[in-house]
């Protein structure tokens, strides 16, 4: 009876162990999950990376962007209703060349390094 007795209670600890073990788990993944999805979409579509001296143009979202190689914010360079990418400098580092879909069809437009409208 007393090896009964002893078992039970050695069950009921273990379990509430187990579920306070649980519990504390499940608690930690909630409250980190919102780092762990937030820092997966920040840098989810970055795409196509060019170089030059010390300025970077990617793709992000079907529009191109800047930021320097040191890092910092990215300025948005182009903002068509088409979808830009492949980007590429020109020699000098003034001009950016890159493929384009606003009509339906793919076509190569440039841009000065600053930004403006694509021709």
């Amino acid at each position: 009876m007393y090896n009964f007795v002893a078992h039970s209670l050695k069950l009921n600890l273990l379990n509430t162990m187990n579920r306070i073990f649980f519990y504390t788990l499940l608690s930690t993944l909630l409250l980190c999950l919102p780092v762990l999805v937030s820092s997966q979409e920040e840098a989810r579509l970055l795409r196509f990376p060019t170089i030059n001296g010390n300025q970077v143009v990617f793709s992000y979202a079907g529009d191109l962007y800047t930021v320097p190689v040191s890092g910092g914010m990215a300025r948005k360079l182009t903002s068509d209703a088409g979808y830009e990418m492949f980007s590429h400098f020109s020699p000098d580092g003034s001009t950016i060349a890159f493929t384009a879909q606003y009509d339906g069809n793919t076509e190569i437009y440039t841009i000065p390094a600053k930004g403006g409208v694509p021709s």
